[in-house]
């Protein structure tokens, strides 16, 4: 943030003692901000931008500010004593949230997720990195999360990448009953479910998963953490990428026929 701040400043051409003048404080805060010893806050960041002409960065340089602590997290922090805390510590987000789009490349979306599939995909995660196994208390608890498809006001616009139909991440029937489970969501009133085939034509490449709640927060998860987005600039971009990848999914009868074959494939194996 120091050094953002410090290029705004020497971008307008102006010296910190222009700059102090400009925002009404002493000369030595606009040193201690720029030299990361006195943290700004979300009215100097705003007065800062004023001064060298770009109030326009205010927004996002606040939100930065904000989300710089919580950004990036480990997940053995989170999951250090199970996975059941995680997935309730999400249940108020949920609740508070109109509409959500979700783009996903690795696995059926939590929201959509049948207890047997949700079972085998948490089991391999606790094994993989090692937690408490709480996995049936986890379960439990996603399948309570993901009553807000059916409840509220809730909105849910989905794209699945095809390959997630076809990772076999739990066995043959219970894959199954996993994607009967995707058409019978397709036909709630809340929900929006596109899926990208294989050979579709593309605008934007595949990408990690990710969800963006009312325009305004984007979680990504990678292997290694889960990361907050909430600069403006970061929601917007996520917005704009789910637009060119809706735009490639096929929905209605065209995704049921994709599913479908899914189901064929596993019949055949």
């Amino acid at each position: 943030m120091a050094a953002r701040l410090r290029e705004l400043r020497l971008d307008a051409g102006i010296s910190g003692r222009e700059l102090a003048a400009r925002c009404g404080w002493h000369e030595s805060k606009t040193s201690r901000v720029e030299n990361a010893r006195t943290a700004p806050s979300d009215a100097d960041i705003r007065a800062w931008c004023a001064a060298c002409g770009t109030p326009e960065h205010g927004p996002d340089l606040v939100a930065a500010n904000r989300q710089s602590a919580g950004a990036y997290v480990e997940w053995r922090r989170l999951q250090r004593t199970g996975l059941r805390r995680l997935q309730e510590s999400g249940a108020a987000l949920y609740g508070q949230t109109v509409l959500f789009r979700v783009y996903c490349s690795d696995v059926v979306p939590g929201f959509f997720q049948t207890p047997g599939y949700a079972t085998a995909l948490l089991s391999s995660i606790a094994t993989f990195r090692g937690t408490p196994d709480d996995v049936s208390e986890a379960v439990a608890a996603r399948m309570e999360r993901n009553r807000v498809i059916r409840e509220g006001n809730h909105r849910l616009s989905i794209v699945l990448e095809e390959s997630v139909l076809r990772h076999r991440v739990a066995d043959t029937e219970t894959m199954a009953a996993q994607l009967g489970h995707l058409l019978t969501v397709m036909a709630l009133p809340s929900v929006a479910l596109g899926i990208i085939p294989f050979d579709a034509e593309r605008t934007v490449w595949p990408m990690a998963t990710f969800t963006v709640f009312d325009d305004e927060r984007v979680h990504v998860d990678t292997l290694d953490a889960a990361h907050t987005l909430t600069q403006p600039s970061q929601a917007e971009l996520y917005v704009r990428a789910f637009g060119r990848l809706a735009g490639s999914a096929v929905r209605g009868a065209a995704a049921r026929r994709v599913i479908g074959n899914a189901l064929t494939s596993l019949e055949h194996r």
